[in-house]
């Protein structure tokens, strides 16, 4: 009889990653877990041992070859890696550049999100931890959660702004059919930092049993590098699709959206040896990277968007997953290097730019997806991206979530 037992060997792997990187731009900040000025661990006492504890855990697990083995097994089979790279041939044409969008809307339940979330829950067993607490906006890394917890028989709490909560009803009932209990929140914007707030506050009560899963690259130390690290798939792949299945080489820009600006670090990680431009694209009602000004919030040092008082204030956008009033350590870091630029749109500049897509490539992006869309179009279209330029952009989730939304506007 023939065996049909998945073993490690037998699958298709992303490529390894390597252990140990040279200092340098995008790598291991150090046990501070700074980037320059930003980055840090501004939490409460409560809290310090806890986040050691993970820091201490990813390190141990991010060199064990068992671990990695095990993660790459998971991106194979659970989560459909590698996911493809598709030429957007008909949007191409009509902009005059080429236009490659590598396709993370494949990815199981729907983003990126997956990618991290299989790689925190991992860890969570692995430190012993039952329970996985997460914060969500577009709740696309809470669906991811519940995805993962249900696989590992884990339970899960998943904290949403109750704006949220309204404007995502799909993806909450979602995480509800998967398993997770959805805790909505109604204080401050009812949106994502006020979810976030809320997660970071339940998670004190519970550290011995509960494993905090961070959506993005935001957060206190080791969050911030431990989640670019487990979203760096993208970039590899990427960068070995660009290589040997497209024969482009390497892009002149790499483009992606940013909230916390996870699925950018991920696919910008890929790259940032190369001579690639690097390009965020923000929504214009929360740049934190264009806008803000330096603060703590949420664990960490970094852009935040303040008033003259140095108060949080709030972001909004029509993309539920970009509504956060800041952006992650290490952007803010390579806004200041200058390795990366930071660009913002408008919502109806991404409206345009989600049917644009579909009616040009037959794909619906998600609305925070459709932002980079957004700006590779006015680039192209005023001259800003010089003919011919070769583009990568991550396509960071599908927009079956965001129908309602258009349904509205259209």
């Amino acid at each position: 009889m023939t065996d049909l037992r998945l073993r490690p060997r037998d699958l298709p792997r992303p490529r390894d990653l390597p252990i140990v990187r040279p200092a340098g731009t995008m790598s291991d900040p150090g046990p501070r877990g700074k980037f320059g000025d930003h980055g840090g661990r501004y939490v409460p006492e409560s809290l310090v041992a806890a986040c050691q504890e993970v820091e201490d855990a990813f390190r141990d697990a991010w060199s064990d070859p068992g671990f990695r083995g095990s993660l790459a097994t998971l991106l194979a089979v659970h989560a459909g890696r590698p996911t493809a790279l598709t030429p957007a041939w008909r949007l191409s044409a009509e902009l005059g550049i080429t236009l490659l969008l590598k396709r993370e809307d494949l990815a199981h339940t729907g983003s990126h999100k997956i990618n991290n979330v299989l790689g925190q829950a991992l860890l969570a067993t692995r430190m012993g931890r039952t329970r996985l607490l997460a914060e969500t906006g577009a709740g696309q890394h809470g669906v991811a959660t519940a995805t993962a917890a249900a696989l590992l028989g884990l339970s899960a709490t998943v904290f949403m702004g109750e704006r949220d909560v309204e404007r995502q009803a799909l993806n909450v009932f979602r995480m509800r059919v998967l398993g997770a209990e959805v805790v909505p929140v109604g204080t401050g914007s009812r949106t994502l930092k006020d979810a976030t707030s809320e997660a970071m506050r339940h998670w004190v009560t519970c550290v011995d049993d509960a494993y905090y899963c961070m959506g993005s690259v935001v957060g206190p130390h080791p969050y911030p590098w431990m989640v670019r690290e487990f979203q760096r798939v993208i970039g590899e792949e990427a960068r070995g699709q660009c290589a040997t299945e497209l024969r482009t080489g390497v892009p002149d820009y790499v483009v992606a959206c940013v909230g916390g600006g996870s699925n950018a670090a991920g696919t910008f990680a890929g790259f940032a040896d190369t001579a690639a431009q690097f390009v965020g694209v923000e929504a214009a009602g929360g740049a934190g990277a264009t806008e803000g000004r330096t603060g703590v919030l949420h664990g960490f040092r970094s852009r935040f968007l303040q008033d003259d008082d140095g108060q949080i204030t709030e972001a909004e956008s029509i993309a539920a997953g970009l509504d956060y009033p800041g952006v992650g350590p290490e952007h803010a870091y390579l806004r200041d290097l200058g390795r990366a630029r930071y660009v913002t749109v408008t919502d109806a500049e991404v409206v345009d730019a989600a049917l644009r897509l579909a009616r040009t490539e037959g794909i619906l992006p998600a609305l925070e997806s459709a932002h980079a869309v957004a700006w590779v179009i006015r680039a192209a279209e005023s001259g800003e991206l010089p003919p011919g330029a070769t583009v990568l952009l991550t396509l960071s989730g599908r927009g079956d979530k965001d129908t309602a939304t258009l349904m509205e506007l259209v």
